[in-house]
């Protein structure tokens, strides 16, 4: 059987030949290629010389700040009754938990030695009264002088003096409530001494139970007496009360900095559970602004101290300067230069530059600014 053989020059000519022809189809496809019309904003399908991009749509935000803080609750008046004499504690009347009201008796101390001193102190009284009259008639009759007069005068008066002193002193033996309240904390037993100025009993009064938080002093200056606020309980967890700031501390704590501002509950707290010593937390918008235009942080760009941001339409990039404000976290507030609906690049803009076509893959507007 015969074999045709082809002399390899032939064969590399052939070779050449048909990788010029394949050339020619590629250059003859590309020219005949019409550009890819462009959507308003969307770049152009196909992606043909385009950049893929991330792009955010300019929608108003609540941009306003939230102040988170914790703090325990406790009675705004609360009083630590002192002992004011010594003795021994002959009784004690209440316990922890219990409803006192003004002037009820708590505990009574041995004044045995004073009650006596009382009595001694009443004779001396009656004594120089007795001095003092009969100094008086003699007076009127010429017989005694002005001076000795005066002397028996002022006799009765020290008398007077001595008495009341004692009785104050036997006063003081029984303990009574200086205001209505709860019994918090009970010091004494009965039997025990105590000496003047020690605590016996600890004393609140439930129905005006306040929050005192520290607050930092770049957030205390957008707090102001009145504000209403939600609180909360870690004991409580679906109790929520409304809270009124009563009152704003006029000076910062020396090392911390922080203002103490006084948050008070409703007079029902304690009906409802609240008790002194729970955890409360506060939380509260600060700052207020709402409906605020806001364009991610990354998306800004500076140059000579001036921002812009790239403005997506036509699918092409704009660069458009802009005045901003704040920042909160991953937004800063726009204030001129961009309107609701407006499509901007969400990413770095340094990279870039105007008039450059890109296209839109994906959208940034899933992140809540809050």
């Amino acid at each position: 059987m015969a074999v045709n053989v082809i002399p390899m020059r032939w064969r590399v000519a052939a070779r050449r030949s048909l990788m010029a022809a394949g050339l020619a189809l590629t250059l003859l496809a590309c020219s005949s290629e019409a550009p890819a019309p462009q959507g308003a904003g969307g770049g152009a399908p196909g992606g043909g010389g385009s950049i893929p991009v991330a792009a955010f749509e300019i929608q108003p935000r609540d941009l306003s700040r939230q102040l988170s803080l914790s703090g325990t609750v406790e009675p705004r008046v609360s009083v630590r009754l002192a002992a004011r004499t010594s003795g021994a504690v002959e009784s004690v009347r209440v316990e922890e938990g219990q409803v006192v009201a003004l002037g009820d008796t708590l505990a009574t101390l041995d004044m045995a030695e004073a009650r006596a001193e009382l009595a001694r102190a009443r004779a001396e009284e009656n004594a120089a009264r007795l001095e003092y009259r009969r100094a008086a008639e003699l007076r009127t009759r010429g017989v005694v002088s002005e001076a000795q007069y005066e002397i028996a005068q002022v006799a009765l008066q020290g008398a007077q003096s001595e008495q009341a002193l004692w009785r104050t002193r036997v006063e003081f033996g029984t303990i009574l409530s200086p205001l209505g309240g709860v019994v918090t904390a009970k010091h004494i037993e009965p039997g025990e001494a105590v000496q003047s100025q020690s605590t016996l009993f600890e004393l609140a009064s439930l129905d005006e139970l306040v929050i005192r938080f520290g607050v930092s002093e770049l957030d205390v200056v957008h707090l102001s007496a009145g504000l209403t606020t939600p609180i909360r309980f870690d004991a409580l967890p679906a109790l929520e009360l409304e809270g009124v700031v009563r009152r704003i501390f006029p000076v910062a704590q020396t090392g911390s900095r922080l203002v103490t501002v006084e948050v008070a509950l409703p007079a029902d707290a304690n009906q409802q559970g609240v008790r002194p010593g729970f955890l409360a937390r506060m939380r509260a918008a600060i700052d207020s602004r709402p409906n605020t235009l806001v364009v991610p942080a990354s998306a800004i760009g500076v140059e000579r101290d001036n921002a812009y941001v790239f403005v997506i339409d036509d699918g092409q990039l704009h660069r458009r300067d802009i005045r901003v404000g704040v920042t909160r976290g991953q937004w800063t507030e726009v204030l001129e230069g961009l309107s609701a609906g407006e499509m901007v690049l969400a990413s770095n803009p340094i990279e870039m530059r105007a008039g450059q076509p890109v296209r839109i893959v994906t959208m940034r507007n899933d992140v809540h600014a809050h």
